[in-house]
């Protein structure tokens, strides 16, 4: 009797899959204007939210230096503000760190996953690509907010002359020229371009430490390892001035040693909140992109 070789007696074909390592979401293959745009949120969100803060610090400086009694306190300087020119006073210049908040940090982060995908060469341990591509961020970005942070602390003044973002710019140039806007894009990047590469390298370990910690958040790195390994480092605070051997010279031989350290109780409180807020609106704005493209692929 002859065996019955029909498809329906036939083994099925058999094709071993070879079981995938876990997949984690690196936030890596987005779009050029994604991490811009990503950038660009992270940016003008920690810088609105975060004015008030910057404008105290600036203050704290100027009327520290205008007082020879003894140092300005947070609490006097806000209080000062309020009774003069009430809650409008905490925003001024706020329109200039909002043209250039955005630009900046879209700069910042986009450079600065370019770099790291280039200087990394797919090692996500490696510090040192993390703070090369740092300086290669705050050396772009740094072109970009100098000029509109020259606008936003002529504004955050009290005694300011200027009526607003448009009349600042019009006579700056008019009166100092183009130049007047640049005049410390050389020692801006000097002084935050180290700033910066202790700044990336620390985050990415962090947020790396922190996820170690519990396997699970790995898989969707929660908002809570972002904003703790933000906080845990300095924010994306921008310094300014005009030559820093003349500056040193200047504050010491006014107001001694302690002048140089003017402002920095209101940095200290600005520093870990602007950074949380930053890195995790940063990450949170990566991940809807990455769903965006999974989604889309999936639907090709």
């Amino acid at each position: 009797m002859a065996t019955d070789a029909s498809p329906k007696y036939r083994t099925p074909d058999f094709h071993p899959v070879t079981p995938s390592a876990p997949t984690t979401l690196q936030h890596d293959g987005l779009e050029f204007w994604q991490f811009m745009i990503a950038g660009s949120i992270a940016g003008s969100v920690e810088h609105m939210a975060m004015f008030p803060v910057d404008t105290l610090k600036t203050r704290m400086q100027v009327l520290g230096a205008s007082c020879s009694v003894q140092p300005i306190g947070v609490r006097q300087a806000f209080n000062s503000i309020l009774k003069l020119e009430g809650l409008a006073g905490l925003y001024r210049g706020i329109g200039a760190m909002g043209l250039g908040a955005g630009p900046a940090h879209a700069v910042y982060f986009s450079v600065y996953e370019l770099c790291k995908e280039y200087f990394s060469r797919g090692d996500p341990n490696n510090s040192v690509a993390h703070a090369v591509s740092g300086v290669c961020a705050t050396v772009a970005s740094d072109a970009v907010i100098t000029p509109m942070d020259v606008v936003k602390q002529r504004l955050q003044l009290k005694s300011s002359p200027y009526k607003g973002v448009a009349d600042c710019v019009k006579k700056v140039l008019v009166e100092e020229g183009i130049g007047a806007f640049y005049a410390s894009y050389r020692t801006t990047v000097l002084m935050n371009a180290p700033f910066t590469a202790v700044h990336f390298a620390t985050y990415e370990a962090a947020k790396r430490g922190l996820m170690e910690l519990d396997p699970e958040s790995v898989s969707d790195e929660s908002l809570v390892v972002h904003a703790t390994a933000g906080a845990g480092v300095c924010g994306c605070d921008r310094f300014s001035s005009g030559s820093i051997g003349n500056v040193i010279d200047t504050i010491v031989r006014k107001d001694g040693y302690r002048g140089l350290m003017r402002g920095w109780i209101p940095r200290m409180l600005f520093h870990a909140p602007a950074a949380a807020i930053c890195w995790s609106t940063y990450e949170a704005s990566k991940s809807f992109f990455q769903r965006l493209n999974d989604s889309a692929n999936s639907d090709c």
